[in-house]
């Protein structure tokens, strides 16, 4: 293929892979990402990367070594509790106790992923507000700065609220009815050692109705909670609610979550930091477009779905078939076509399996009869 001026828009993990896998293969790339450094924000919590989908792209890549050397296998195990009584009603770990979805904290993959790339590809606060196929079969990128810059192909991997994604559809993410409202502790911390036990290794749910409680472990000592509910999504304004005053808060979701056991509500009550809101949107789950010359999408920005432990493996794949595409293909038009081609029809079955996982998790509220 001749040499392509290329563009990743986001240095997500979808994003970052695609770019290390065009430079093994001895492609120019850009990554522009808005952060103004690689630790400008917390990436969030962990994830599990399963080996069918997101180790094969890290493999690609040249880096499932070190993702196996940071991985956490004994992250996989995940407990159901009873939510009245606090039993253990399940515990799903690997049958054959081998690890094929170990957990990884979302930060660490960012940091190998970027170590891997060549000093200076990701262009750190340079943030996009538009991109502009040109009709020629390039595309032009619009920086916030006022600026402007043409690719041969414009990669759009800037997640849920892409500014690339008007490019080739006018899909915009809506609102699940399901919003989660996380907190966290430092497990260090002897006084939340009964807690830290309880959550075990792994993860640990309970479930009642449209109503929900998680904790999980991350590396460092670090757990991450979420109260998981069906709520509108002004529900904190409906309430009155200030999401600043952690106090307020606290006592509203203790009163949502009336007569689950102490030893979850602890979850609740202890929790040392603010609360975060964190609605979850989703794209339609058959979400297409027809092809633009000079432009694509993958991850988040292509279809955005429930986080059940798909979207991050598919972000990876996408990134890693989209750069071999662009490898093999004689013209980017072919490579964008052809990796369309695989990833569409597989992000709507994902996509559909996502949101049938959520409405089996947290049911739907019965509307009220009239």
């Amino acid at each position: 293929m001749q040499a392509l001026h290329i563009a990743v828009v986001g240095a997500g993990p979808g994003g970052l892979v695609c770019a290390r896998i065009l430079q093994r293969h001895g492609c120019s790339v850009t990554v522009f990402e808005r952060d103004a450094s690689a630790g400008a924000r917390r990436q969030g919590g962990t994830l599990d990367i399963h080996s069918t989908t997101g180790q094969k792209a890290l493999d690609e890549a040249g880096v499932l070594d070190r993702f196996h050397a940071l991985a956490r296998p004994e992250g996989e195990t995940w407990r159901a509790l009873d939510p009245f009584t606090a039993e253990v009603l399940t515990v799903d770990e690997p049958a054959d106790g081998v690890s094929h979805r170990p957990e990884i904290d979302r930060g660490q993959l960012r940091d190998l992923l970027l170590e891997s790339l060549t000093p200076g590809t990701v262009r750190w606060g340079r943030a996009v507000t538009g991109a502009l196929p040109q009709g020629d079969g390039t595309c032009r990128l619009l920086f916030e700065d006022g600026s402007a810059e043409d690719f041969d192909l414009v990669v759009g991997a800037d997640g849920a609220w892409s500014r690339v994604r008007p490019a080739v559809s006018d899909a915009v993410p809506r609102y699940t009815g399901v919003t989660f409202v996380g907190n966290g502790f430092d497990d260090a911390d002897r006084r939340h050692a009964a807690m830290a036990r309880m959550v075990g290794n792994g993860s640990l749910s309970a479930r009642a109705g449209s109503q929900g409680l998680f904790a999980q472990r991350s590396s460092g000592g670090r757990i991450d909670t979420a109260a998981m509910f069906r709520a509108p999504e002004d529900w904190h304004a409906a309430a009155g609610l200030d999401l600043a005053d952690t106090a307020a808060v606290r006592r509203h979701l203790l009163g949502m979550y009336d007569g689950w056991h102490d030893d979850l509500l602890y979850l609740l009550r202890h929790g040392e930091e603010e609360f975060v809101n964190r609605p979850l949107y989703a794209l339609p789950v058959a979400h297409h477009w027809d092809h633009v010359p000079g432009v694509t999408l993958l991850g988040d920005a292509a279809h955005l779905m429930p986080p059940l432990g798909v979207g991050a493996n598919l972000a990876l794949r996408d990134g890693a078939d989209l750069a071999l595409a662009l490898v093999r293909e004689p013209t980017p038009g072919q490579a964008v076509r052809a990796y369309e081609s695989i990833m569409l029809p597989r992000a709507a079955k994902a996509a559909a399996g996502c949101a049938q996982g959520l409405n089996d998790i947290l049911p739907p509220v019965p509307a009220a009869a009239p």
